[in-house]
């Protein structure tokens, strides 16, 4: 078992660090607000995984995988929902601002000092990007079944250790970039005129993740 969870860990450190949806996210929002946007976006996305896990250990991935109009709908609904950002984020400024008030419907507008219910906006945000990301779903029933230790025992335990496993290791990995990407952005914001560049990034990124949930 030990064994096991060490070998899963170590693939876990290597998928949480090459490049990827979730990742480039986590590092967007933290080069436009700060590290701790960055780090409450991160707890959203791996809180997330624990819907997945149950979802994985029940059995019910399994099912939703194989109707091919349930599996469209989810993935068109994640789409949808990662263009309506994009729209948020086009519609806003791209001035960067330093205040002590945030509205909680415009999130990702520019890098303003977070307060409790921005960074509660964001963890809400990773949360519901998580869970209508289907490749999310797909990973984890191609990912965890290859280490369980024990096919004869309690698989809904070991998917659940994996699970948590999994969301220990990648939430500290995601925090990193997020503290190292956040000591960058107190330098960017020195610089008025990059907050249109961050402006698109975000417009990218959120465009770029919902095309690759549709394709």
């Amino acid at each position: 078992m030990v064994e096991t969870l060490f070998s899963f860990a170590l693939a876990t450190i290597a998928l949480a660090l090459s490049p990827g949806p979730d990742n480039i996210y986590v590092l967007t929002q933290s080069l436009t607000n700060g590290a701790k946007s960055g780090i409450a976006t991160t707890a959203g996305l791996i809180s997330g995984c624990i819907v997945h896990t149950s979802l994985l250990a029940f059995g019910i991935s399994a099912v939703i995988t194989a109707s091919e109009t349930l599996f469209f709908a989810i993935k068109l609904l994640g789409a949808l929902y990662l263009f309506y950002l994009a729209f948020k984020v086009f519609r806003s400024d791209s001035q960067i601002v330093i205040s002590t008030e945030r509205n909680e419907t415009e999130p990702f507008l520019s890098a303003k000092e977070d307060t409790k219910k921005s960074n509660w906006f964001l963890f809400k945000t990773g949360v519901i990007m998580n869970l209508v990301n289907p490749k999310v779903m797909i990973f984890f029933l191609a990912f965890f079944p290859a280490f369980i230790w024990e096919p004869e025992g309690n698989t809904v335990y070991q998917f659940y250790v994996l699970g948590i496993t999994f969301m220990v290791v990648s939430f500290v990995v995601f925090s990193s970039i997020a503290l190292l990407a956040g000591a960058i952005s107190s330098y960017i914001k020195k610089y008025s005129a990059i907050g249109l560049a961050l402006k698109w990034l975000q417009i990218v990124v959120f465009v770029g993740i919902g095309v690759f949930i549709l394709l």
